[in-house]
This record gives structure tokens, C-alpha cells and sequence, in this order.
């Protein structure tokens, strides 16, 4: 084999499958009725069933949750929903009887609303019944 051979052979070629491909985020719950009526009736997100789980279905976007009797929610947040003004958000998540999240870590800090005031983004997070981290941010 030539050095060309040999070079062109070591390059990886790039997959054309995936930047085409539908693709959606899921996560799990413990109890799919909890799910469905946090998510379809205390949020208000358009949900449907399916023999699986639950499809929420977003602006532009779906998300699947599915359910797993040895569910550990997630560290990290799973679901982010962007939104004009943090202030009122955490204001309807209050009246819907939703707790804020308070963090006073190094690198995260909330005010005594709940929302972090940056580096990066006006957020503040919030947990549905399986423990899963949500967030809404303002991104200017």
C-alpha cells in the first residue's frame, strides 16, 4: 500500500445516516400516571399515551418518557423549556404548586426565588414526581 493508500484508508469517513435522521430525547418515571398528569394537567403539555409511554409532544420537538420500576432519576437536567421571562415563570410554577430548587453550590447559586442569575442564562429548575430535574430558562 502506497502513504497515499495508507492516508486515505486511516481517515474516518463521516456518517451521512444520522444528520437526516428524526431524532428525540426520552428519559424515565417510576409511575406513568403521576407523569401523565404532572405533565398533561398541572403543566399543561399536550400529552399522548402510546403502549410504551408517554409522548410529549413540544413546540417542534417530542419527548418520550417511559417507565422503569428501578428508576433513579437523573443528576443533570433533563428537559429545559426556554422561555420569555424566568420572573414569570417561577411566579406560575409557584401557583401551580411546584417547588424551586434552591442551589448554593461553587459553580451554581440561586437567589431566594430559585433562579440563578448566571454565569450564562436567567434558570431556575424544578423536579417532576420521579425526581427528573426540569429547568426553564430566558435566553436573550
Amino acid at each position: 500500500m502506497t502513504a497515499q493508500g495508507t492516508e486515505r484508508a486511516s481517515k474516518k469517513q463521516a456518517s451521512s445516516m444520522f444528520k437526516d435522521a428524526e431524532a428525540f430525547s426520552t428519559f424515565s418515571v417510576n409511575d406513568l400516571k403521576q407523569a401523565k398528569e404532572f405533565y398533561g394537567q398541572t403543566l399543561g403539555l399536550d400529552v399522548a399515551e402510546t403502549p410504551e409511554g408517554l409522548e410529549l409532544n413540544l413546540a417542534g420537538s417530542t419527548v418520550f418518557i417511559y417507565p422503569k420500576p428501578n428508576h433513579q432519576p437523573a443528576s443533570f437536567t433533563v428537559l429545559n423549556f426556554s422561555v420569555e421571562s424566568v420572573e414569570k415563570a417561577v411566579e406560575e410554577i409557584g401557583r401551580l404548586g411546584i417547588r424551586l430548587e434552591h442551589y448554593d453550590l461553587p459553580d451554581i447559586k440561586t437567589d431566594d426565588r430559585g433562579i440563578s442569575r448566571g454565569p450564562g442564562p436567567k434558570i431556575a429548575w424544578f423536579k417532576d414526581p420521579a425526581g427528573n430535574i426540569l429547568s426553564v430558562l430566558e435566553i436573550k
